[in-house]
């Protein structure tokens, strides 16, 4: 099965599109979180997010706050105002649809998570010490997180934990047991501005980074247009 996985989309329905245009046609979408916050467009993320057919979703920080899951002081000042501009451009259906999401979803071989499976909303995993602990808290051979918006794999091999680096168009064979974020779609932190996201084969195991750029002026306009943070729409012509 040919699936599309992709996480932190943060209402940049250019780059989504930009993405799953990219992609072209798959079996199914795996998607890690944060479907909202930061962009323009979280309406029109969710809608197109939730209409993907063979969809497994899962709840992100960000999505979480809109609805009142957990608190906007664990944000910073301009993350907070996003997050209360969201609540008020968002459907009583597209709500729903958020409220519905797991924090976690285990099947087959594969963990998904937002953050890590020691703490799925909100924990980053960026060191291998965090690492380490992530794996003591998922069974499965593989684990998918996002939260970080840094494309990274963590492999642990006869106790010993490894971080690799993501390069675009490189491909690997997944080997037990190893835990992978594809990066961010709509807001990407690794110094790369072109939206992330990865291709998975669930038969051959094969996963392959991909990197996809999209019109990066047009979602800053549009955010100034609508009074949106100055400081995120310029980060993201920087990739950080």
């Amino acid at each position: 099965m040919r699936v599309v996985v992709f996480s932190d989309v943060h209402a940049n329905l250019t780059a989504l599109e930009a993405v799953l245009r990219d992609a072209g046609p798959a079996d199914a979408y795996w998607c890690l979180g944060d479907l909202v916050g930061y962009g323009p467009d979280p309406e029109a993320c969710v809608a197109r997010v939730g209409a993907l057919p063979n969809l497994r979703c899962v709840l992100g920080n960000h999505d979480a706050a809109v609805l009142g899951k957990i608190s906007i002081n664990w944000f910073n000042a301009e993350a907070q105002k996003l997050i209360v501009w969201t609540q008020g451009h968002l459907s009583a259906e597209s709500m729903a649809f958020l409220n519905s999401l797991p924090e976690q979803t285990v099947f087959d071989d594969v963990t998904l998570v937002h953050g890590s499976p020691r703490a799925p909303v909100t924990e980053y995993l960026l060191s291998v010490e965090l690492a380490a602990r992530a794996f003591q808290h998922f069974e499965t051979d593989f684990c998918f997180v996002g939260h970080t918006h840094q494309p990274v794999r963590w492999q642990y091999t006869r106790g010993v934990i490894t971080g690799y680096t993501a390069e675009p168009g490189v491909s690997c064979v997944l080997q037990p047991r190893a835990i992978l974020n594809p990066g961010s779609v709509g807001q990407p932190r690794d110094g790369d501005p072109r939206a992330a996201y990865a291709l998975y084969d669930t038969e051959t195991h094969l996963w392959t980074w991909r990197r996809v750029p999209y019109d990066v002026a047009t979602v800053q306009a549009k955010m100034y247009h609508l009074g949106l943070s100055r400081i995120n729409a310029e980060r993201l012509a920087l990739g950080r």
